[in-house]
């Protein structure tokens, strides 16, 4: 699966939203997933499978729990494809802090 299909899907960013902080167990996971989504523990766990499969997530097992955390090579990867073209926005955020600068001594 391409990292844009699988970073398409809401859940699935929400879920790696949720690791990139810290690692989390699958149930907390759900149960966050569940109550923002309105979706089932089994959904969760097939997006979890998905991040999974497709390199975003990896899991560890810690007795009964699995503990999922952020992988960020796939993510390094839509990083490289998205430097491309940020030279179509970067001028224009880098103006744009000139101005907001000026406009910061003129007010004072």
């Amino acid at each position: 699966m391409h990292a844009f299909d699988v970073l398409r899907d809401p859940v699935r960013r929400r879920i790696l939203e949720l690791l990139a902080g810290e690692e989390h167990p699958a149930g907390e996971v759900a149960a966050v997933i569940e109550r923002e989504f309105g979706i089932t523990q089994a959904a969760v766990s097939q997006h979890l499978k998905v991040l999974r499969d497709s390199g975003f997530a990896t899991v560890r097992i810690d007795g009964a729990r699995r503990i999922y955390a952020v992988d960020p090579e796939p993510l390094r990867d839509v990083d490289a494809w998205l430097a491309r073209f940020r030279g179509f926005w970067e001028p224009k955020l880098d103006a744009l802090e000139t101005e907001i600068a000026r406009g910061k001594r003129k007010a004072k």
